[in-house]
């Protein structure tokens, strides 16, 4: 390496650490207010769920009018993901049918998504009563709950769904 050249190495080197403690002087710390706008997750147990509540019937009107454009009538899928069907088909090495009924483990994870992604081009635009209505929906055309439930921050963590032990509880650590 030419002398020149090994010296402009070393003083770039020499400086990068000195750079990086500053930081690249991009943005600010967000505010309390903003992280909480942001910090909507939902757990399984249902902790933060927010007041409100739905049925089954409420969201029926309301699938039709924002859901069903991607995911088909009465979430049969086409031209998206199919949302109904399949339970038991997730035995064996090849699991045939991923839905809301078949496939995943909390009823708290269907309102946390919904509420934070859909519909999709305007997430975060349904109230959170229309979310409980949307989820109860679901949960009945997937056999899960009655025509009659009301799903709210109550009753939703106390859904059994029906791949509930399917997966492997998180611990830190492990």
């Amino acid at each position: 390496m030419p002398k020149r050249l090994a010296l402009a190495a070393a003083v770039v080197l020499a400086t990068v650490p000195a750079a990086a403690a500053e930081g690249p002087g991009l943005g600010r710390p967000a505010t309390p207010g903003e992280v909480a706008a942001w910090d909507i997750s939902i757990p399984p147990d249902g902790t933060g769920l927010p007041p409100g509540s739905g049925t089954p019937h409420q969201g029926e009107a309301l699938f039709a009018e924002r859901c069903a454009g991607c995911h088909g009538e009465k979430g049969a899928g086409k031209p998206n993901d199919a949302l109904v069907g399949g339970i038991g088909t997730l035995a064996g090495d090849k699991p045939a049918v991923k839905t809301v009924g078949s496939f995943w483990p909390y009823a708290t994870t269907l309102f946390d998504y919904i509420r934070r992604a859909m519909p999709l081009g305007a997430a975060k635009t349904l109230s959170d009563s229309e979310v409980y209505a949307v989820t109860a929906y679901l949960l009945r055309l997937n056999g899960i709950i009655g025509d009659a439930a009301v799903v709210d921050a109550k009753t939703l963590p106390q859904v059994q769904m029906p791949n509930r032990t399917g997966f492997i509880p998180f611990s830190p650590g492990r």
